[in-house]
């Protein structure tokens, strides 16, 4: 088998130090040597030829953050690494899957031809907005899901009337795989936009009176169409509202919405670092299983059993 080694951006230190640890090794030493004008490179101070390159990075907003897990790709094939495998727990621009209006880029197939060009040989992230990003890339993508870690916390909670619901039309399929596994009912939200991160009405379709209701989406934003759902279940007679999102963005008035609206909880993944706490805001981390997918993945061996949803 050939030798592991596991390197990260800044950006995702914190998570990748929990995966490198229960991978059972530790962080290579990689140094970013940063210029007086704000121009960044990547040095890696450890021979990594012919080795399987793991470098953790999500690529949430600034731009450096995907720029640094670009360049550190390159850096290994210039060095010789047998493998470059690019761990995205939160896979940047992924809401540009498509052409929505004319004359707009798809940043997200954009972001998997720099990849590539870069010399990545595989791909491992969670929760894309979008299945089909898949498709973009011609390297292996390992696709994994937060549901492996939510579910086993949510059955904790024992909530006897659980209903799952969706955010809005698009998830409805993210609810229905959560309420199938769980044995519950499904509510969706209609929303109807002005305009990107602004609400003009929602609508509730189905029944959410004396029910402990879990929205499900898989990022959290602004807060502002998870807040406003959570109030006008209450306002329609739900027992309480919890939301959980796999990659909590948070930007804007995000936390002070949280705080302010009538969730009882909101459960996230680590794949992004929170700017601050907040005791509305469970933190679940995914390193254990990007670990065991890692091992998996080297060892050649089926990963599609630890997918719960």
């Amino acid at each position: 088998m050939s030798r592991v080694q596991i390197f990260a951006g800044r950006n995702t230190m914190g998570l990748a130090e929990k995966i490198a640890a229960s991978h059972g090794t530790s962080l290579g030493n990689v140094i970013i040597n940063t210029f007086s004008d704000g121009e960044f490179q990547p040095s890696f101070e450890e021979s990594v030829r012919g080795s399987d390159v793991f470098i953790i990075q999500s690529t949430n907003p600034p731009a450096d953050n995907l720029m640094e897990l670009l360049m550190m790709i390159d850096a290994a094939k210039r060095a010789s690494a047998r493998q470059i495998v690019a761990i995205m727990p939160y896979f940047g621009l992924a809401r540009q899957d498509r052409k929505d209006k004319p004359r707009v880029p798809i940043g997200a197939k954009l972001v998997a031809n720099m990849l590539a060009a870069a010399g990545v040989t595989r791909i491992m992230t969670m929760d894309l907005h979008a299945d089909q990003i898949q498709g973009f890339f011609e390297v292996p993508v390992d696709h994994l899901f937060a549901s492996t870690v939510f579910i086993p916390y949510v059955k904790s909670l024992n909530l006897t009337n659980l209903t799952m619901a969706s955010p809005d039309m698009g998830g409805t399929k993210r609810a229905n795989a959560y309420a199938k596994h769980m044995h519950a009912e499904v509510v969706v939200c209609y929303k109807h936009r002005k305009k990107a991160n602004e609400i003009e009405n929602m609508f509730l379709i189905g029944e959410v009176a004396g029910k402990d209701i879990i929205i499900v989406d898989d990022m959290v934003d602004t807060a502002g169409t998870l807040t406003k759902a959570a109030d006008l279940m209450m306002e329609n007679g739900a027992n309480s509202v919890r939301a959980m999102a796999t990659h909590a963005i948070l930007s804007g008035e995000a936390y002070e919405r949280i705080e302010n609206s009538k969730l009882t909880e909101l459960i996230v993944s680590d794949t992004i670092p929170l700017t601050k706490n907040s005791p509305k805001i469970k933190v679940i981390s995914v390193a254990d299983l990007f670990a065991d997918i890692m091992k998996k993945v080297t060892s050649h061996e089926s990963i599609s059993e630890v997918f719960i949803v």
